[in-house]
């Protein structure tokens, strides 16, 4: 049976980014923002002015681990700190906050993930750009 498959259009992903720039400029922070598809596949990048450059794999990296492993990146995290300690050699894995899957009917189509900042604000950026969908 053929179903109708949902995914994160480029139309969707600059509106997202254009949501977590704003919420990253309006708190002066500098970040790099990755929107990527179920696969983990890169569908859009920005970096702001005078983000570390090292931001630039890690939001990449967040989102793709989101999307891949369809849960927010703060959730690997968490894992890790409560011991386990495995998670730490599985391939993919990114456990710092900032990386949120983009789920629609219960279905992970997507993740955004963000380095630049503190993982919390990273984050709040993140969660900015998944609002833009619901606008």
């Amino acid at each position: 049976m053929l179903g109708t498959a949902k995914f994160i259009t480029l139309e969707a992903a600059k509106k997202m980014a254009a949501v977590g720039e704003a919420e990253a400029r309006k708190n002066g922070w500098n970040v790099a923002i990755a929107i990527v598809d179920a696969g983990g596949g890169l569908i859009l990048f920005q970096k702001l002015d005078e983000t570390q450059p090292g931001s630039i794999a890690v939001a990449q990296g967040k989102a793709r681990a989101a999307a891949l492993f369809k849960r927010p990146t703060k959730a690997m995290e968490e894992a890790i700190a409560a011991g386990k300690q495995g998670f730490l050699t599985v391939e993919g894995i990114v456990p710092m906050q900032g990386g949120l899957p983009v789920i629609v009917e219960g279905k992970v189509i997507g993740a955004v993930g963000v380095s630049g900042v503190t993982s919390a604000q990273d984050e709040q950026v993140a969660q900015a750009a998944l609002g833009a969908l619901s606008v």
